[in-house]
């Protein structure tokens, strides 16, 4: 081989290198926080400031967490505690986008749901499980209607002034070529009440896991909250300590899956609203 191109393709086989430390060096730098955090946890626990039962160390949470994830412990009560999240939110979405939206195209609408949903937006909601519990029972229904419930008036308030922020020149305009209002709604108004939307789901998402989690530490019936529950009451710390972080990683982990959605679907327009 000719010594130029044998020093090209050397070069060409070292390109990905720098890459790849740049990689890691940047999610170092991201996460250093989160290392400190976690070393000085472990110091803390293997000098036994604090005793085992409260603070076990990170390296057996560790070893705790490939145990109960060979085990399969881990994997279903995820899924069953992100179905309850999810179908909640589902309801919740479909529910708030349409009494958004007809709130800000409809007076008398919006006269009958404001008292309403003024009175629900700040009410701590989280009071209504034992209502639901006895209404709904402790399975799979109490706890995604409760999730609904929780995540209905954000998103009506979201889409709601996302809908009245819309340009009254571009409605008027619409309207001024015969532009019926159904078409009004789902051609113009919208898509452009779409990054409020967004904003109002990435504000529901974490909430609906935190009341899924939540109902099912109170109530039960499966799921991760209901197995920290259970490892709560025999002193598992470890395998509590690995329900918890569990809980954290899905929260990081699906916030920014939604940014990465509102991103692809909306790309226009960033998360500060500006086009």
């Amino acid at each position: 081989m000719i010594p130029f191109m044998r020093r090209t393709v050397m070069a060409e086989k070292t390109k990905p290198l720098p890459r790849a430390f740049a990689a890691v060096w940047a999610g170092l730098v991201y996460s250093y926080s989160l290392l400190i955090v976690l070393a000085a946890w472990e110091i803390v626990a293997r000098a036994e400031l604090v005793r085992p039962l409260f603070l076990p160390t990170v390296t057996s949470v560790v070893q705790q967490f490939w145990t109960l994830l060979a085990e399969g412990e881990i994997v279903l009560p995820l899924l069953v505690s992100l179905y309850r999240a999810f179908a909640g939110l589902g309801l919740a979405v479909v529910a708030g986008v349409l009494v958004g939206l007809l709130m800000a195209r409809s007076r008398r609408f919006r006269w009958f749901c404001d008292p309403l949903v003024s009175l629900a937006f700040p009410a701590p909601k989280i009071a209504f499980v034992p209502i639901f519990i006895l209404w709904f029972g402790i399975d799979h229904l109490s706890k995604i209607l409760l999730v609904a419930f929780n995540c209905v008036f954000p998103m009506i308030v979201a889409t709601y002034h996302g809908a009245v922020a819309v340009s009254r020149t571009v409605i008027w305009s619409a309207e001024a070529m015969g532009t019926p209002e159904r078409k009004l709604l789902y051609r113009i108004i919208f898509p452009a009440a779409l990054p409020a939307i967004f904003s109002g789901l990435r504000v529901t998402t974490p909430v609906a896991l935190i009341i899924a989690f939540t109902t099912e530490m109170i109530a039960g019936g499966g799921g991760v909250g209901a197995a920290l529950m259970f490892a709560q009451r025999f002193f598992q710390t470890p395998t509590v300590f690995v329900y918890i972080l569990i809980m954290l990683a899905t929260g990081f982990v699906l916030d920014h899956l939604m940014l990465t959605l509102r991103a692809w679907l909306i790309p226009w327009q960033d998360e500060g609203g500006e086009a």
